[in-house]
Parts: C-alpha cells; sequence; structure tokens
C-alpha cells in the first residue's frame, strides 16, 4: 500500500484494452468514498487534484488524507496534479510527493507548449514523477480552466505525434469532442473516434488520456432537480462511448462532475426530507456513500478495471 507511479498501470490498461478512472478530489469525504469503492472493487485508482481544489482544502491537508486513505484501506493510489498551469505549481506539487502532474500548456502556440512541457519534463523526471500534458483545447468550465466552444480545437494527430517526440511526455490529453462541466453536448453526443485512432496508431506506446468525460448520470441530475436547484440541459458523455474509446488508447479518464453531482443530490435529499438536521455528518455521511456507489458503478461498467489492480 503506498502513493505509486501511473507507468505499470497504464502499461497495463494500453495491453488489455480498459481505461482507469481519475477521480477529482476537495475534501475527506470525497476521498474516503472514491478509495472505498476503489477497495471494494480490487481496481487501479488515480486520485487527482486541481489547483482550485489544491486551494480550498490547502496542499498539507490533501496529501494527508489520501496518505491516510491509503493506510486505512491498503490500495494504491496515484496523487495527480489536474491541470497545472504554470512550471511553479508542477514543481511544487512534485516537491509535495505527488506521483504524477499535468502541465497544461494547451493555450499556447504549439511551440511554446512544447517547451513549457519539456521544461516540466525535465523536472518531474528527475524526480521520478510522470508527466500528463494536453495538446488540443477543451471547452467548458471547469476550476480556472475556461474555454468557449469557438476556441475549442480537436488534436491533429501528426502534431501529437510530433509532441509525443519532442517532450518525452509520459501520457497525452487530447480533445476529441468531450468538454468540461455538466453540459457538453448541444445537440447529439459526438466524440471523433476517427481521430482517435488515427492518433493511436502514429503513437501506440503512449497511453491517451480522456478530461471531460462525466456521463453526468441522469439519476444524480433527477434528483438535484427534485430536491431544488434546477440544473436544465446537462448532457454528458455516454458511457459506451468511454468503454469504446478504452480500445484505442485511452487509458485515463478524468470523473469530475458525476463526483459533484452524486454527492449534491445526496445531500440535498437529506436535507429536504430532514429540515431540520444541522449535524453535518448527517448529510455529509449519506454523500460520501453515493460517491462510493457511483465511483462502483464507473469502475465496473464503463471502465473495466474492476479486479485489475
Amino acid at each position: 500500500m503506498a502513493l505509486v507511479s501511473t507507468k505499470e498501470m497504464f502499461a497495463k490498461a494500453l495491453n488489455e484494452d480498459y481505461a482507469i478512472g481519475a477521480f477529482n478530489v476537495n475534501n475527506m469525504e470525497i476521498i474516503q468514498g472514491i478509495v472505498d469503492a476503489a477497495s471494494i472493487e480490487n481496481a487501479p485508482l488515480i486520485l487527482q487534484v486541481s489547483a482550485g481544489a489544491r486551494k480550498y482544502a490547502k496542499p498539507a491537508y490533501l496529501t494527508k488524507l489520501v496518505e491516510a486513505a491509503i493506510i486505512d484501506t491498503g490500495v494504491d493510489v496515484a496523487l495527480h496534479l489536474d491541470h497545472g498551469e504554470d512550471f511553479d505549481i508542477c514543481k511544487k506539487c512534485v516537491d509535495d510527493g505527488f506521483t504524477s502532474v499535468m502541465i497544461d500548456g494547451s493555450k499556447h502556440p504549439f511551440e511554446e507548449n512544447i517547451a513549457l512541457t519539456k521544461e516540466v519534463v525535465e523536472y518531474a523526471h528527475a524526480h521520478g514523477v510522470v508527466v500528463e500534458a494536453e495538446l488540443g483545447k477543451l471547452a467548458g468550465v471547469e476550476d480556472n480552466v475556461k474555454v468557449d466552444a469557438r476556441s475549442a480545437t480537436f488534436t491533429d494527430p501528426d502534431e501529437a505525434a510530433e509532441f509525443v517526440e519532442r517532450t518525452g511526455v509520459d501520457s497525452l490529453a487530447i480533445a476529441i469532442g468531450t468538454s468540461h462541466g455538466a453540459y457538453k453536448f448541444k445537440g447529439d453526443p459526438y466524440l471523433d473516434f476517427e481521430r482517435l485512432k488515427k492518433i493511436h496508431a502514429l503513437i501506440p506506446d503512449t497511453p491517451l488520456v480522456l478530461h471531460g468525460a462525466s456521463s453526468v448520470l441522469k439519476e444524480f441530475v433527477d434528483r438535484c432537480n427534485e430536491y431544488g436547484g434546477k440544473i436544465p440541459g446537462a448532457q454528458g458523455v455516454p458511457e459506451e462511448m468511454i468503454r469504446e474509446a478504452a480500445k484505442y488508447g485511452i487509458c485515463k479518464v478524468n470523473i469530475d462532475t458525476d463526483l459533484r453531482l452524486a454527492m449534491t443530490a445526496e445531500i440535498r435529499r437529506v436535507l429536504v426530507e430532514n429540515p431540520a438536521e444541522f449535524d453535518p455528518r448527517k448529510y455529509l455521511g449519506p454523500g460520501r456513500d453515493a460517491i462510493t456507489r457511483m465511483v462502483q458503478h464507473k469502475i465496473k461498467n464503463v471502465l473495466n478495471c474492476s479486479g485489475r489492480k
């Protein structure tokens, strides 16, 4: 039981055509709910921390909570920085004991993205830490990542191959149609599988990452709506599309919105049904349990990584 690298996780996933869930964490209950699910399912696990979550919970609290979860359950965990925007935050996370960091230079021109990514790769690799980068821009909003639909661009396969070769990056987040947040598609859901196949064919040994991959499960949206605070028009990535993507090099699937919806839906239910309740344990506990159930569903039915620890 330890903090581990994603290297062996991804090598096995690439070889066996399944994906690993990378779940965003913000507090103790979310961490507990996710790790309990991975323990029950005997599944590989990535916990990831955004810059916003790091600021909210404070770095020392998050890393110690993850360490406590490992001790409590015996689950091996890769601790990953999600959407690091510059060298400084990546360096801080490497120095804080993260086993993986993402440098997101997708907002920069191609050459600048390469230069920034190389700088992070050199520092991280010298400290035994793996690096994820991003090429292409996903639309949507997640913490400090805000890209409107007109600015979103799909990943160019030839550029992806050049980018990996020149940077030495360990995994690559690509844009093939997903987006951040709960409102992913205006029309019918669409992922560019032909583009994914071309990218995977050009860099078959590079683990690919799918950001913005929450399915925005109707169960939780309906429950949120039932107990107040309407979430109109929410539409996520169909789960069958995630399963299909794992056949073509997608080894890491980022899930955040589904966690928020699961926890919020259950907390709303408890407080509406028990309006006099003021003990946080009485609503955060059920919220934690809802996350465990949702993550188990993802592990077994979407990612196909149950029993692959």
